[in-house]
């Protein structure tokens, strides 16, 4: 059976923080709110979990996953990035965007597909924020679409949606249903290859 935490939006409560931390750390799938939706997640280390997640959203294998990050350190561990890159990704993050980058050796071989990019963001967000720091180690994560339907941005519906299939669902509020916008770095030149909650007119 899932479980289900109401947790604070401004303020999380530590002792709630923890907990989900813990479930994260013993192998569990969550649901956990970002500033832009429902992000279905698990540690980016847990194999397992990863299959779960592309089974219960149908992906294929070759399916790009984002990498969440607490800090401008962690995406630097993750990606190769340039003096050019890191000044435009401090411009633009904690905030509603993916950007695609060269990913290093950090990355697990076992989430990586043959192309050699990953999906990392730092979401705006207190709550998953919170979660990340406490976890110490990032979150592979998606959005909470299940197969054939449309996003949903009520807790609520989606814990009867996903009951039994996940260990945890946080409830951070209703959010928006418009996902991350997608910005592809590994050219030099950012390119957006998803138009989302973050503005797409300034990278052009």
């Amino acid at each position: 059976m899932s479980q289900f935490f109401r947790i604070h939006t401004d303020n999380p409560q530590k002792r709630l923080i923890t907990q989900a931390a813990e479930i994260i750390r013993n192998g569990g799938v969550a649901v956990f709110p970002t500033d832009t939706n429902y992000g279905l997640g698990c540690l980016v280390s847990n194999r397992k979990g990863v299959e779960r997640i592309m089974k219960i959203k149908r992906l294929p294998s070759s399916h790009q996953l984002s990498i969440l990050v607490p800090d401008l350190s962690g995406i630097s561990r993750y990606a190769r990035v340039n003096n050019q890159t890191y000044r435009l990704l401090k411009r633009f993050l904690p905030g509603p965007y993916t950007f695609i980058l060269d990913s290093t050796r950090e990355v697990p071989k076992s989430i990586l597909p043959k192309r050699k990019t990953i999906g990392l963001r730092i979401p705006d967000h207190a709550i998953c924020l919170a979660l990340l720091q406490e976890l110490n180690e990032p979150l592979l994560s998606t959005s909470f679409r299940l197969p054939d339907e449309e996003i949903l941005s009520d807790p609520e519906q989606i814990a009867e949606k996903i009951q039994g299939r996940v260990e945890l669902v946080i409830d951070g509020g209703i959010l928006p249903e418009k996902p991350s916008t997608i910005v592809d770095m590994t050219g030099g030149a950012p390119v957006v290859l998803r138009a989302g909650s973050g503005s797409p007119e300034v990278f052009k």
